[in-house]
Formats: structure tokens, C-alpha cells, sequence
């Protein structure tokens, strides 16, 4: 291994293609950030057939062995049973134990919340931690949060997710004060349900690290209205599978129109360099990676079947939180608001 800064792990088994995407995704991103290195969990033999191809990734990552994977039907509740020795497990046992600055895993999203939530713990203050990830947007990007963990929440939760939400958009844009909205059926403050509402009322009152601008509304997610999008997981969910939906709709329109006929294919040949400045808007290739938030370690999820383009995007992000201090700026916002709020 090289004298990197920083360590990531990889659940190399993780996802749909396993080291097929994990490892050339991880050797993309140490492309990009040669300051790199990798703990590669999961199968050495597999592991070892794909790094004869990838000798820089090779040189830079250290390999833990385990024949034990985590598969995609296993609930949670069987991933804290039977999830001791898994390359999903292992990985964010590296983190915990200092051996590597985040985790990043494609495997089961249930199974991956659970266990990093056993292994890494919530931080202190933090009632539930939440799963947040990138919108492309009209004017740059949107963070939304939370994406699937709490489909039930309280005002105060909603609360935390700002706060976590804020630090995120920070670290991820530069922005000294983010921007953040509440999600909500209509921007009027007497709008929507009763902890909605209570959660606009406690935000609008607390130094938060970010600017509160009030509700917003579901276009607005990919307006650029704010940077931070803040709902309960039920709607966050929704949210991100429609648009998903709505992507892959797009672009299977878009394939059918310009190849339809040889005038739409020369328009297509001609327009070459736009549509591909807009594939590059819109590839959700590109905003891959959801962040478990408000744990003690970093923990990002690839999407099951993202290939090495997206793999890298993740690792990439996981990387750029870990830069940031992350974990240790949400502790120390968390000291802020009690303090704010006793």
C-alpha cells in the first residue's frame, strides 16, 4: 500500500455485480484522488483476479479476506444475527477500529442501515440518523434528506436532519450557509401536518449552520430553490424513486426520438456535443452515493446496480465527507444547538 492519507474500506462483494464494479469503481476514484487507499473486503481470490488488471488500485489497497457476504433478500433483522464476518460487516468494523475513514458498501440498504447503526453507533444527541443523497437541479445541486430510514417522524427529528443536512451541504458545496427547506404540500406556513409545521417553527429560531427558508414544495427538490431538502424517509423514498422513474423514462424517450428516423439521427449526430453536456446534467451515475447520516463513522451506499462510473462517484463522496471532518463538525453542531436550546 502507499503512503496514502486516506483509507477507505470497500465491501467489495457489495451490489449486484460484486468486484465487477466495486473494484474498477474504486480504481477510478483513486484515479482521480491518488492520496487514496483501500481496504478491499470480500473474496481474495476473486478480489486478486480483478487486480491483475488494476495494478495501480493494486498498489495502493490491502486486502481482508471473508467468503461471507451479505445478500440482497436478507432482512435486517438477519443481517445483526447472522452478519458477523460479512464484507459489508467487516468494512464498517474498519471504520469503528480507525483502520479506514469511511465504508462503502452496494449491498442491501436494510441490512447496511443496521449494521452500521450496531457497529458505528448514532452520535451522541443524535435520536435516528438518516440517509441523504445529491438531486441535479436547475441551479447546481440539492441535497435531500432523509431518503428511507424514519418513515415515522417527530418534529425534532426533522430537526436533527437540518442540522445534518446543513453540515453536509457544507461540506459538499463550500457554501458557509447553506440553504435549507421543509418539505411540505404548499409553501403557506399553515400548511401541512402538525410536525411539519412545528419543526418550520423550532427551525426558524435556531443558529443553525445554514440559512431556514421556509417550506418548499416537491418541484422545488430539482429547482435549486434551497441546497437542503429536509422530509421524513416515507416521502424522501417516494421521492427518489420517482425520480429515478422519471430518469430513466427520459432517457428511454430521448434514445427512442433521436433514433427513430435518419433525419432525427443526423439532428442527434448534430447535436452531439449538447445532448452530451445534458447526459452529463442528468447521469445518475454522477450523484450516486447515499451518506448514512449521524453515526459515529461514515457509511455510504452505492445503488445495487450502479456500475464502476457510479461506484466511483460514491467512493468519491465518501472521500470528500471524510476531508471534511464529517462526523466531528456534527458533533460539535450538536454541542451548538444544545447549548442554543438550554
Amino acid at each position: 500500500m502507499t503512503n496514502a492519507t486516506l483509507t477507505i474500506a470497500i465491501d467489495a462483494m457489495g451490489g449486484d455485480a460484486g468486484p465487477a464494479a466495486t473494484l474498477p469503481g474504486a480504481a477510478r476514484a483513486l484515479a482521480a484522488a491518488p492520496d487514496l487507499a483501500f481496504l478491499l473486503v470480500g473474496d481474495e481470490l476473486r478480489i486478486a483476479r480483478y487486480l491483475a488488471r488494476l495494478p495501480a488500485l493494486a498498489g495502493a489497497s490491502t486486502v481482508l479476506h471473508t467468503d461471507k457476504a451479505i445478500s440482497p433478500g436478507d432482512k435486517p433483522s438477519a443481517a445483526l444475527r447472522n452478519g458477523e464476518g460479512t464484507s459489508m460487516r467487516l468494512a464498517l468494523e474498519a471504520v469503528a477500529d480507525g483502520r479506514a475513514a469511511a465504508a462503502v458498501s452496494g449491498g442491501n440498504t436494510g441490512a447496511l442501515m443496521a449494521l452500521a447503526k450496531s457497529v458505528l453507533r448514532t452520535l451522541p444527541g443524535i435520536h435516528r440518523p438518516a440517509i441523504a443523497s445529491i438531486f441535479p437541479a436547475l441551479r447546481g445541486q440539492t441535497i435531500m434528506l432523509d431518503l428511507g430510514a424514519n418513515v415515522l417522524v417527530e418534529a425534532e427529528h426533522l430537526v436533527q436532519f437540518a442540522l445534518l443536512g446543513a453540515l453536509f451541504a457544507q461540506a459538499h458545496t463550500g457554501k458557509t450557509l447553506p440553504s435549507i427547506g421543509l418539505l411540505n404540500v404548499g409553501s403557506e406556513p399553515g400548511k401541512g401536518p402538525d410536525h411539519v409545521r412545528m419543526a418550520g417553527q423550532i427551525l426558524a429560531q435556531l443558529p443553525l449552520p445554514g440559512r431556514y427558508k421556509g417550506f418548499v414544495e416537491g418541484h422545488d427538490i430539482t429547482g435549486g430553490v434551497v441546497d437542503v431538502v429536509v422530509c421524513d424517509g416515507y416521502a424522501g423514498n417516494i421521492a427518489l424513486k420517482t425520480a429515478e422513474g422519471v430518469s430513466s423514462l427520459t432517457g428511454r424517450l430521448f434514445r427512442e426520438a433521436l433514433t427513430g428516423d435518419p433525419l432525427s439521427a443526423l439532428g442527434a449526430a448534430l447535436a452531439f456535443l449538447g445532448l452530451r453536456r445534458f447526459k452529463r446534467r442528468v447521469d445518475p451515475r454522477l450523484y450516486n452515493g447515499g451518506v448514512f447520516l449521524g453515526l459515529g463513522g461514515l457509511a455510504v451506499k452505492s445503488h445495487g446496480g450502479s456500475d464502476a462510473l457510479g461506484f466511483s462517484t460514491a467512493v468519491g463522496l465518501a472521500a470528500e465527507l471524510a476531508r471534511a471532518r464529517y462526523v466531528q463538525q456534527v458533533a460539535e453542531g450538536l454541542g451548538k444547538l444544545a447549548h442554543a436550546e438550554g
